[in-house]
């Protein structure tokens, strides 16, 4: 059962596997199908749709408002995988993520394109810390630090720290390590550290956002849907 403000939404799709969800924002064909080797299950949210139906894909569900939902989309799938969610509190990435039920997803087509598309991605992901998530970017991955994660990162890669509140955090194997800074938006961020080899992370609250090369896109998923995995709880409705 899943506590705090969503626990009266009622989940769409379950798995006991990573799940991929797909958006209208800046992504290829062959991003889906390397979120789909890890996570085979799709979901879309709204537009994303047609970035499943190009690649070939036809999404198990849509969800959304619908309101950039083509015609043509809308008629290749069947009428009983389109959930319409009306409210217009929330975007569609947070209509659909907050309607799946897994231990992680993988949300490809929510990165790039309009900025201000791209930042109410990075808030879904602090206002659902309870859903882990991680955004595959044309670079990176993104995704909320959870309480404790390790990671195979290698010498000289590029890790990313930006805190959406405060926060503070404890590391080890990166270069200028995160011990002793108290991190907020306007006061200490911790953009552009590296590796100096395998790193972990403590964070103190589901408000860091971490940055890390699109190669460890694995690791991430594997680290965030273990059985013994930390999570965060749910927010207090």
């Amino acid at each position: 059962m899943i506590d705090g403000v969503f626990a009266k939404t009622k989940s769409i799709v379950h798995g006991d596997g990573p799940i991929t969800l797909v958006g209208g924002g800046q992504a290829t064909p062959q991003d889906l199908h390397k979120a789909l080797t890890l996570a085979p299950r799709c979901v879309a949210a709204d537009s994303g749709a047609a970035l499943a139906l190009a690649a070939g894909v036809t999404p198990e569900a849509v969800i959304g408002d619908f309101d950039s939902l083509s015609p043509e989309a809308r008629r290749a799938i069947p009428s009983d995988r389109l959930h319409l969610i009306t409210e217009q509190d929330s975007t569609d990435f947070e209509k659909a993520l907050t309607r799946i039920a897994a231990p992680v997803v993988i949300a490809v087509g929510f990165t790039g394109g309009r900025m201000d598309h791209q930042l109410a991605a990075l808030h879904t992901l602090m206002v659902c810390a309870d859903r882990p998530c991680v955004l595959l970017g044309a670079e990176e991955l993104v995704f909320l630090a959870p309480p404790r994660i390790s990671l195979p990162t290698e010498r000289s890669e590029v890790i990313s720290m930006f805190p959406l509140a405060f926060v503070t955090a404890q590391s080890t194997g990166l270069h200028w390590p995160l011990d002793g800074l108290d991190f907020a938006p306007g006061v200490q961020s911790g953009t552009s550290n590296h590796a100096t080899g395998p790193m972990t992370v403590k964070v103190s609250a589901p408000a860091l956002l971490m940055m890390v090369p699109r190669r460890l896109l694995g690791p991430v998923v594997a680290s965030l849907s273990a059985p013994d995995a930390a999570r965060w709880p749910g927010q207090a409705g």
